[in-house]
């Protein structure tokens, strides 16, 4: 569609949201709304687009990056102000406009390439994406002729009576050829009762120059709009829907897809098995034959094939093949996980590296640690790497072994084969293949528990 050019409308701020976020930033499925719509956009081979921007114009613009046009609407005066802002961006290699809504994040390419098509194929001036609902209130109404042809768009606040009770409704979204567009929108006028310039009075006006104007009808589910928190949410649930569907075509087990929560683009391997109340959130890639769940969080991490991960949070890491992980395991961002690595219950990792084949098997925190292979942390081993100003590194070499309810006081190293002795805190660098302990000689009253009873009597 080189020939086509794109304006996606990213003004209004949203009032029904009751949110300082303009509507369009608000997500679903770990996406905002407006970059769901250029998605669908591009993906129908569009590639000159032009967003116009007004409230919050700034969080648009840093939300989206630099590689889109835009336009801004200074003041809130309708879908027709905003197009006619858009226009002197557009190129002269376009030859249509496709116009579409920041706010309908539902739109498929597939839906926008029909439209187009429909208008090429009929040589139509300009063709209206429509849809057919039982309760169409609050939408403008699609006015047709006898021979099924767009006569008008009529709003919901100017419309009569008779004209409420049509079900077939503007869906926002529409395709004009740009000369056509640029032929009628600098006719527009404020007279209804918002005092807004429509961009539907376009079509009114095209239809009194006896141009014809051609209808699509989307699908219904494609065709809403995001004005409340509950519309947000029931987005949410078809995209979520569509991405759990998308992985089981592909080779994915979900036990239940009402209860897995996928973000748009999450790659997930074939024969991995995913159990309810997963959430796989941003940028996540996920290898073949691995097991998720139940009640994990993995956010923008990339775990390789067959890592086990179960009731545990894993953000912003790599994990290698043949992991396992939790359950209740917290792994921070910055970590690095080898192959055949055992992260178990109740652990916390924060910018660590751990080698080959190493084990932390329960009950610790590791933080700025640089582990080597075939490593074991014993259970409550903590590395204190923060001396209230900064953050200090702790270095366990290959082959090293360290017992539980150890401290490791950063900076501090445990050289290769070494082993430091259960309740010791370590605050010198430990000698290759030697033997660290430091603690307390162990000191034993006898009958002291008999004294302890008699004193607490005779006080009584």
């Amino acid at each position: 569609m080189q020939r086509v050019g794109a304006v996606v409308l990213a003004a209004g701020q949203g009032k029904r949201m009751m949110s300082d976020t303009p509507k369009v930033l608000h997500c679903a499925a770990g996406v905002p709304l407006v970059r769901l719509v250029l998605d669908a956009v591009e993906d129908a081979g569009i590639t000159e687009v032009v967003v116009v921007v007004g409230q919050g114009a700034d969080m648009v613009r840093e939300a989206l990056g630099p590689e889109y046009t835009y336009a801004l609407q200074e003041k809130q005066l309708g879908t027709g102000d905003a197009v006619l802002q858009a226009l002197p961006h557009l190129s002269d290699h376009c030859k249509e406009v496709l116009v579409v809504c920041g706010d309908t994040p539902l739109l498929t390419s597939e839906t926008l390439e029909k439209l187009v098509k429909s208008r090429q194929d009929t040589g139509s001036a300009a063709a209206v994406l429509t849809g057919i609902i039982d309760d169409p209130k609050g939408y403008g109404r699609v006015i047709k002729t006898a021979d099924n042809m767009v006569e008008a768009i009529v709003e919901e606040s100017d419309a009569s009576v008779e004209q409420k009770r049509i079900q077939e409704i503007n869906t926002g979204s529409y395709v004009f050829t740009k000369e056509g567009l640029e032929a009628t929108i600098y006719r527009l006028q404020p007279d209804n009762k918002q005092g807004e310039y429509y961009l539907t009075d376009c079509i009114r006006l095209l239809r009194e120059a006896r141009r014809p104007v051609t209808a699509v009808v989307a699908p219904t589910i494609e065709t809403a709009g995001i004005n409340t928190r509950q519309q947000l949410a029931e987005a949410e649930q078809v995209l979520r829907e569509r991405e759990c569907l998308r992985l089981m075509d592909e080779g994915v087990t979900i036990f239940d897809p009402r209860t897995t929560y996928v973000d748009k683009g999450v790659q997930v391997g074939q024969d991995t098995v995913i159990h309810p109340f997963t959430f796989l959130q941003g940028k996540t890639i996920i290898g073949k034959r691995c097991v998720l769940g139940p009640g994990t969080r993995i956010c923008s991490a990339v775990l390789g094939n067959e890592v086990t991960v179960q009731d545990s949070v894993v953000v912003e890491s790599t994990i290698g093949d043949q992991c396992q992980i939790g359950p209740y395991s917290h792994i921070r961002p910055g970590n690095v996980l080898a192959d055949h690595v055992k992260i178990g219950g109740f652990v916390e990792l924060k910018a660590t590296s751990v080698g080959q084949g190493s084990k932390i098997p329960h009950l610790s925190y590791i933080g700025d640690t640089i582990i080597g292979a075939d490593v074991n942390i014993g259970a409550g081993t903590i590395t204190c790497n923060y001396d209230g100003i900064h953050k200090h590194k702790t270095f366990i070499e290959d082959g090293v072994f360290i017992g539980s309810n150890t401290n490791l006081v950063a900076p501090v190293s445990v050289r290769k084969d070494a082993v430091v002795g259960a309740g010791s805190t370590i605050t010198k660098d430990v000698p290759p293949a030697s033997l660290a302990v430091e603690r307390s000689r162990q000191a034993v009253i006898p009958e002291w528990g008999k004294k302890k009873r008699k004193k607490e009597e005779y006080d009584e």
